[in-house]
């Protein structure tokens, strides 16, 4: 039987079983994020996310949290600019629970103006204590992108400004939710003890009712690579040392994955560990800078790779004491950039590939984090079959592949220069 089966609504159900303990991990991903809400309205996928936990016909506020907690679960969701995730992670005789919540609220979520209200003050309150008062909160997964793209999708701030959050009406909602939130544009996905068979039953029989017509069509956000330097200054006044962040673009992950993954391992290369090249010549030699590091995508800590579709970037963020030594920063960072694509060793690229393959298989080890890329793999790439081929991928890597695709696309000429000041007015 195959791993992934598709009801007759459209949604695709993915089944990995796991015996190696008693738990399942069950995720839903639908296909909007921050790139897909529209203009005037930034922050309204990440609102919709709260919106999602404030009850559902047969489901009252607040009985979501309790039954997961009551079960011995956890929950949450989380907004990227490619999809929005909601997952559990529960005894495995709890799988049927978590199926019925997860199609309850699919299917009738409740949409009234008091959860708006309430939700649109809870994410303010987020974004007042995680970006606007917070040192470094918008640098540089924010402000980056905002300097490196030019279409509104790219980049604008997907935590979204209080204008357009208290923009946001009922009307909005509801056709946002009747668009977006189907079965169509959904990944449902478990890990963990259970048998498939069984499990695609449980999801026909919750999921297989709901209706709501064909997959929207997705746009493309592709925009053209434009030549030049692009240079951008911020301050941050609760910020205590300057920081800057040289951004670059990547290929497309989903036509050219393999061009992705070599960048990834280069990163590597640059920035991971001791003996890593920037790590050498910014903290230990010249004593530039306190961390320097390197990562493709929105964050560090989450999927990197295979996170977003295109556009996305790559970028080399560092922190520094003293002000005045920025230029000489870029300018070191230049030159063991051109310096690593010139003698880049496969001795190099082997120890990087390790360590990233050994990253990556124990973070697989957890249920979630399986559930999790299991399902963005199909909802990005189409193909489950990834997600055993991804060690294989990287090890297939060789330093004058890797060198070569560097060369091509980590430019000092297609490059954003974002520098972060301390103190002053945000």
């Amino acid at each position: 039987m195959s791993p992934v089966q598709v009801l007759s609504n459209g949604l695709r159900v993915v089944a990995l079983p796991d015996s190696s303990s008693p738990v399942v991990a069950v995720s839903v991903l639908y296909d909007v994020g921050f790139r897909s809400e529209p203009e005037g309205r930034s922050g309204f996928a990440h609102l919709f996310e709260h919106m999602m936990f404030q009850g559902s016909k047969r489901v009252p506020k607040g009985e979501f949290d309790r039954l997961v907690l009551g079960n011995g679960g956890v929950e949450n969701g989380m907004t990227t600019p490619d999809y929005t995730a909601y997952y559990e992670v529960l005894p495995s005789t709890a799988i049927d629970l978590a199926l019925f919540l997860e199609a309850d609220r699919m299917h009738s979520l409740v949409l009234d103006q008091e959860n708006l209200d309430n939700q649109r003050a809870v994410v303010q309150e987020e974004i007042r204590l995680n970006v606007l008062n917070r040192p470094y909160g918008k640098f540089p997964w924010i402000q980056l992108p905002e300097l490196m793209f030019d279409t509104y999708p790219n980049a604008h701030d997907g935590y979204g400004s209080f204008e357009d959050l208290d923009a946001a009406d009922l009307a909005d909602i509801k056709r946002f939710f009747r668009r977006f939130y189907t079965p169509a544009n959904a990944v449902l996905s478990l890990c963990g003890d259970v048998d498939p068979e069984e499990t695609f039953r449980m999801a026909e029989r919750h999921f297989g009712g709901i209706g709501g017509g064909r997959r929207p069509r997705r746009p493309s956000f592709a925009e053209p690579i434009a030549d030049g330097v692009r240079r951008g200054e911020v301050t941050d006044p609760f910020a205590p040392a300057p920081a800057l962040a040289l951004g670059y673009r990547v290929p497309d992950p989903i036509r050219d994955l393999g061009g992705v993954l070599a960048l990834d391992i280069f990163g590597t290369v640059l920035t991971d560990g001791v003996a890593s090249r920037l790590e050498r010549r910014l903290v230990q030699r010249d004593g530039l800078v306190t961390a320097v590091d390197a990562w493709i995508g929105e964050s560090p800590g989450w999927g990197g790779p295979f996170e977003m579709r295109d556009p996305t970037r790559f970028q080399i963020s560092t922190h520094y004491p003293r002000l005045q030594d920025g230029d000489q920063i870029v300018r070191a960072i230049d030159e063991e950039v051109e310096r690593a694509i010139g003698t880049l060793s496969q001795e190099e690229v082997d120890r990087s590939v390790t360590k990233t393959v050994a990253t990556h298989t124990r973070k697989m080890d957890h249920v979630l984090n399986r559930a999790l890329l299991a399902a963005g793999l199909v909802l990005l790439h189409g193909d489950l079959g990834l997600l055993e081929e991804i060690p294989r991928r990287y090890e297939r890597l060789n330093a004058e592949e890797i060198a070569a695709t560097a060369g091509e696309w980590i430019r000092q000429d297609r490059r954003s220069d974002l520098r972060l000041l301390p103190g002053g007015d945000a």
